[in-house]
């Protein structure tokens, strides 16, 4: 069963226009610096606030398997007794406590979209599709984007192309635009930065540009990371060989959004010194992708 863990209404940052956004729970990579890390698995989780807290003792007394407790450092779950019932998160007056991650219900989605037909057709906008990584999903969202096609509705999907080439095929003939992540051009820097190295997906990148289907191309900047001249001036050049150019390429400075969600999934921040690019270094790099002739 494919889960979702979150629906963005009038998204303005996911493809063109005004959009709903959809994001399934579950990724194959493990980006250092995800700011959704709550996709990263496909099951669901509990999620704590402390800040939200307010020490009622209400999700201790409703837990049926008494997994719960009150400790200095707030309420902890044993997660070998936890079954995620859901019941704690029921009974919090303050929301401390959230479920994440519910099933796909198809006909809910089609009946919300429905709702935002007129947004769509005043600002040429649409749905999107996210995660987590959405063709880890394939059979759900194949469904889905079939659907949202006989509707009448811009279909994104916003990926990595960590997939099987059949797998991108089948998603592309049922697909308006892509978003593709390249989060760096090195494979071993790749692999060491994201779990995975990415002959894939340069592989599929190249796949959906000789099929012709819209793509924009995305690359986060992280200081550290991948924010090198080197490394832009490289995807530059990977992309000026593709067969047919993006429309658009988007340089996604660094943010660290992600880590009050690991601590609410009960995790540490991991020490890294990633950092966000100044004004300058981007602009810089913007030229970079310029000078090779490339649409921005």
């Amino acid at each position: 069963m494919s889960l979702i863990f979150d629906i963005k209404i009038f998204a303005v940052h996911d493809g063109p226009g005004i959009r709903v956004s959809i994001f399934f729970k579950g990724c194959p990579l493990r980006c250092a610096w995800c700011h959704n890390p709550e996709s990263r698995s496909a099951l669901p989780q509990k999620m704590y606030s402390k800040k939200k807290c307010i020490g009622c003792l209400s999700c201790i007394e409703a837990c049926p398997e008494n997994a719960l407790q009150m400790t200095p450092d707030g309420i902890v779950t044993d997660c070998l007794k936890c079954i995620l019932c859901g019941a704690c998160v029921k009974a919090c007056p303050s929301k401390a406590m959230e479920m994440c991650g519910r099933p796909l219900d198809e006909e809910a989605v089609l009946k919300l979209l429905e709702g935002e037909r007129l947004f769509f057709e005043q600002s040429g906008g649409g749905v999107t599709f996210s995660g987590g990584e959405p063709l880890s999903h394939p059979e759900a969202l194949l469904s889905l984007l079939k659907k949202c096609g006989d509707a009448g509705f811009h279909r994104t999907v916003d990926t990595s192309l960590f997939a099987s080439a059949e797998i991108v095929k089948s998603i592309a003939a049922e697909t308006d635009l892509f978003l593709i992540d390249i989060k760096h051009i090195d494979s071993s820097l790749h692999k060491k930065f994201t779990g995975v190295p990415n002959e894939l997906i340069l592989s599929n990148i190249r796949l959906v540009a000789q099929m012709g289907v819209p793509y924009w191309i995305r690359i986060p900047l992280i200081g550290n990371a991948n924010a090198t001249e080197k490394n832009i001036s490289a995807t530059a050049q990977f992309i000026g060989t593709l067969k047919t150019a993006p429309q658009k390429i988007e340089l996604l400075p660094y943010h660290k959004i992600g880590d009050h969600k690991i601590e609410k999934l009960g995790g540490k921040i991991a020490a890294n010194d990633f950092y966000t690019p100044d004004e300058k270094t981007i602009e810089n790099y913007n030229k970079i992708l310029l000078s090779a002739q490339l649409s921005l």
